[in-house]
């Protein structure tokens, strides 16, 4: 993100870390104006324009309540809080100080999504009847991963992914869910399996894992053909093909700086133009997911000691 910063022309104005060192190595090393101690130190500094949180899940929503209370706008990573309430909370207090408070999840702001859009209005593929996605990476001994009281687990990290891409392609309206996970030793979900079912007959399946590295692929079937996302983390290419497998079209991403220029631009035109959240992920999907990701949890047994 500090590279991105930079290479979009922008200042990169203030770095905090809960260690005076780490922050002043940091902000040597990023050509970053101030150092800060404290999260705290930061919020407070009243020239800054918008932060970006990217601490542990299990600390988004107070850190988030901390800057929104010290009039700042923020861009939070994913998984934005750690449940629905906690969005619900910091979404309601954003629209009360008329703040911006959005979600980075990148998938949603990339130019991608706008072309997949317009690929399936075309009805180039036919109607729409199933999607699949899934993503993971070998993590299983990173410790944020690991650790419930850090609100682990590959659903909140990873699997919050396949999530975003299956509501993007079919929307929000589905009946019914049905849902597995293998837990780790510690408690939290290693890996998952989720499908969801729509009125119309529609179906969408997503899997996630912290313990293996997947094909990261998301592929969306049709009446007429299908459509391939690679890399549905970053879409690189999307691939069409008809009923027999034959190549129709291919698009190449555009080229990017980092991928996270589109979600900080969203953020400074809201900004500009007043508003407390992004047009490209609003509160209430932010709010959905969570939900979404509140009853997967549930239905695995899996609740965070500090919930």
């Amino acid at each position: 993100m500090a590279r991105t910063i930079h290479a979009m022309g922008q200042e990169l104005y203030g770095i905090a870390s809960r260690d005076q060192e780490k922050a002043n190595a940091f902000a040597s090393e990023m050509e970053v104006t101030k150092a800060y101690g404290s999260y705290k130190a930061l919020a407070e500094d009243s020239h800054i324009d918008l932060v970006y949180i990217a601490t542990v899940h299990s600390e988004h929503y107070q850190n988030i309540k901390l800057c929104l209370d010290n009039g700042q706008n923020v861009l939070c990573e994913k998984a934005f809080t750690v449940n629905a309430r906690q969005a619900k909370e910091v979404c309601a207090l954003s629209e009360k100080k008329g703040l911006l408070l959005s979600e980075a999840i990148w998938t949603r702001y990339l130019p991608m999504r706008k072309t997949l859009e317009e690929i399936l209005q075309s009805g180039i593929i036919g109607q729409i009847r199933m999607l699949t996605a899934n993503l993971g990476y070998e993590v299983s001994t990173v410790k944020r991963i690991i650790e419930p009281s850090l609100a682990g687990g590959a659903l909140l990290d990873v699997g919050v992914y396949p999530l975003n891409f299956a509501l993007m392609v079919l929307g929000n309206d589905y009946k019914s869910l049905e849902t597995h996970a293998v837990m780790t030793p510690s408690g939290v979900d290693e890996q998952s399996v989720t499908t969801f079912f729509y009125p119309d007959g529609k179906m969408a399946t997503i899997e996630s894992s912290s313990s293996v590295a997947t094909d990261r692929r998301g592929l969306i079937y049709g009446t007429k053909g299908y459509i391939e996302v690679q890399n549905l983390n970053n879409p690189e290419v999307i691939r069409i093909f008809d009923t027999s497998s034959v190549l129709v079209n291919s698009i190449v991403a555009p080229k990017q700086l980092t991928g996270f220029e589109y979600e900080v631009q969203a953020c400074l035109d809201a900004i500009g133009q007043g508003k407390y959240e992004c047009e490209a992920m609003p509160h209430d999907q932010t709010i959905l997911v969570m939900s979404i990701m509140d009853e997967l949890r549930s239905r695995w047994g899996l609740r965070y000691p500090f919930e």
